[in-house]
């Protein structure tokens, strides 16, 4: 399930834009600050320093265990 998979992208303040987190489903290897921090909040010549500084992690969960867990708490 697309919805079950995504990177996370944490960027803190830069200059004079302010943090934000990033969320897009990508696949592992492009989960990089260049894939998913759209759109880009500074111009060219910033971007490699803008993207040192953030922070990105591919996460997974299971849609169905949670829901079956879900299920067995309020049974």
């Amino acid at each position: 399930n697309s919805e079950d998979v995504r990177c996370k992208c944490i960027c803190p303040p830069y200059k004079d834009h302010s943090g934000h987190i990033y969320n897009k489903n990508v696949s592992q290897k492009d989960c990089d600050c260049l894939h998913v921090v759209e759109p880009m909040p500074v111009p060219g010549p910033d971007v490699e320093a803008y993207c040192l500084r953030c922070e990105c992690k591919y996460e997974e969960r299971s849609s169905v265990t949670i829901k079956v867990n879900s299920v067995i708490l309020l049974a």
